[in-house]
């Protein structure tokens, strides 16, 4: 991916000390926004095990409020959509374990199998995705914890060249019902982010 995926500490900070664009409008520009030099967070992208570019954040002690990141790129030399979705760590557990009435440590090796397997139901059930009004089907590739934050990898079987993108979202609804989910999708080098507040689930861009 060529994008910067920014997770969801950056976004704590814009949306409390910055006020960016995004949250006064449903459209980003299509150039990445980086936080200012007060909010002491960098951001960098580099590869991750899955083959996809990732946003480093240095270290938080807390998340002021509830909110995720998905970041959906096409990627037009495979005809596959490459998905990653960025949830903080307690929240996360907090919401399998919720769901599944299951015990959840994301950061425990021997439990990793475990919790791809809560993951992958999970993520199944509240991230669908459309391209041009054909379901995309998404398989998992895994998780790995990022700082405060999971990455979730996933990735469609082949499509078309994509001119509409439909995302229904509703990560950690069933925890909080202030949850914040963010959507950032790329097309051919073109970025539109939108964010969607419980209970709206549904993001539209056309490209």
């Amino acid at each position: 991916m060529r994008a910067i995926i920014y997770q969801p500490l950056l976004y704590c900070y814009l949306l409390l000390l910055c006020h960016a664009e995004l949250v006064s409008a449903p459209h980003l520009p299509s150039e990445r926004h980086t936080a200012r030099p007060s909010v002491g967070y960098l951001s960098v992208g580099c590869r991750n095990k899955f083959g996809m570019t990732e946003g480093l954040l240095s270290r938080a002690k807390f998340h002021p409020i509830h909110v995720s990141t998905s970041n959906i790129e096409y990627n037009s030399k495979d005809n596959k959509l490459e998905v990653i979705c960025t949830i903080f760590t307690d929240d996360f557990e907090a919401a399998l374990a919720k769901q599944y009435h299951a015990k959840t440590d994301l950061n425990k090796p021997e439990m990793h199998a475990a919790m791809d397997a809560l993951i992958k139901q999970y993520v199944a059930a509240n991230l669908n995705i459309k391209t041009d009004n054909a379901p995309a089907k998404l398989n998992y590739l895994g998780f790995e914890i990022n700082r405060e934050a999971v990455d979730v990898y996933l990735e469609s079987d082949k499509i078309p060249a994509v001119k509409k993108v439909d995302v229904d979202v509703s990560l950690v609804y069933n925890l909080f019902d202030d949850q914040i989910n963010i959507v950032h999708i790329i097309v051919n080098g073109t970025r539109k982010s939108e964010k969607v507040n419980c209970p709206d689930k549904r993001v539209e861009q056309v490209f």
